[in-house]
């Protein structure tokens, strides 16, 4: 059984199995996490292609647990040799296992995405294009432009997961990205706006007409309206704010005092408050890795755990945080599926996916109606 991850390297999918079981003898947790991923960006800025890179890297990490201890080490090479010299490396770290190794994750069939490479389709050629009519198009709009900056990236990661005692996990993670930006100026006054979109896709359903100009369209509104706007009064107000990028907000603020390594340490300001009321009545948290071709969803994490619907917060009362592997195991919680790493060369730790607010009961103008001083 083979594996792109291991075409073309040192090291094929039997003899990393075995070297990650040897590797993990006595401890309480751990995999070989081995990636293989291929990235690619444009930037067509001041009426020119600025900037065009692709980028291809492979390594894998060793990940060894024993308590609250964790051992790593990464390498660009896949080798037997490599594999040996991490295994020694993790080992360093030993402490306070339990001696009892803990389940792997429980399989399922769910696909959320396809395995298709972005950047082979389409080519260089008409992605550069597609740029050069984007900011054409903008220009045409108004007299007032005077900088439009359009964008593309897309990647594909391949990984494989090998823990003892279970078959290899793969996945094939697609994800791209387009982006418009629109400077604006009147009367010496220069203000900006910026649309995007992308997921867990090909290009082909974010590059037809209808979408970019929709993109275009939205960037340059938004430009003109805060070439409008006027300052922010100062001191407290209510604000009533509406879908999209406010959800920042809640993922800043919110979301990650609710992942699982914080609440441990006692480092959030949600630790220890599971039952008690944190938000007002009608607040429901979730934090949602199976949404289809959304960018934050994964069919597995980068631990092998599939990825599910957690409720956070419910009608306002803290039920439940997001959580890896080890977290859970020691706080005796179950994994969520938010095992999350930047790359091979990082440790998983436990972080959000598609996290958002539900909507309420009330409607959107009874809100607007029920503030009497704000914005």
């Amino acid at each position: 059984m083979t594996h792109p991850v291991f075409d073309q390297t040192d090291l094929d999918l039997a003899q990393a199995s075995s070297l990650t079981e040897n590797a993990l003898q006595g401890a309480d947790d751990g995999e070989m996490f081995a990636e293989r991923s291929v990235s690619e960006s444009f930037v067509f800025d001041d009426g020119r292609l600025k900037n065009a890179s692709y980028d291809a890297t492979l390594g894998f990490g060793l990940r060894r647990v024993t308590g609250e201890k964790t051992g790593y080490a990464h390498s660009t090479e896949l080798s037997p040799a490599a594999m040996k010299r991490a295994a020694n490396a993790v080992r360093a770290a030993d402490g306070g296992a339990s001696g009892i190794w803990a389940d792997g994750p429980t399989r399922t069939n769910a696909v959320l995405y396809g395995d298709a490479d972005p950047a082979d389709s389409p080519g260089f050629t008409e992605k550069t294009e597609l740029l050069a009519q984007i900011d054409a198009y903008v220009r045409a709009q108004d007299a007032r432009v005077i900088q439009v900056s359009a964008s593309l990236a897309g990647e594909q990661r391949q990984i494989s997961i090998l823990r003892p005692g279970m078959d290899p996990v793969f996945d094939c993670r697609p994800l791209v990205r387009i982006g418009v930006a629109v400077t604006v100026e009147e009367n010496g006054r220069r203000e900006n706006g910026h649309a995007g979109a992308g997921g867990r896709t090909t290009y082909e359903q974010w590059i037809t007409p209808q979408s970019w100009k929709n993109l275009a369209d939205e960037a340059l509104r938004q430009a003109l309206v805060n070439l409008q706007a006027v300052d922010c009064p100062a001191g407290e107000m209510d604000v009533v704010l509406g879908p999209g990028w406010p959800g920042i907000l809640l993922h800043e603020a919110i979301g990650h005092g609710l992942e699982g390594d914080f609440n441990r340490k006692g480092e959030s300001a949600f630790s220890g408050k599971i039952g008690e009321r944190v938000a007002a009545k009608g607040v429901t948290v979730i934090d949602d890795g199976t949404i289809a071709e959304r960018r934050g969803s994964l069919t597995v994490d980068d631990e092998g755990t599939p990825t599910r619907a957690t409720t956070l917060i419910e009608d306002g009362i803290l039920v439940g945080y997001m959580q890896d592997r080890q977290n859970a195991r020691l706080m005796g919680m179950e994994p969520t599926g938010n095992g999350r790493r930047e790359s091979f060369s990082c440790p998983p730790l436990p972080r959000m996916t598609n996290t958002f607010m539900q909507n309420g009961e009330h409607d959107p103008d009874e809100i607007l109606a029920s503030l009497k001083d704000g914005i």
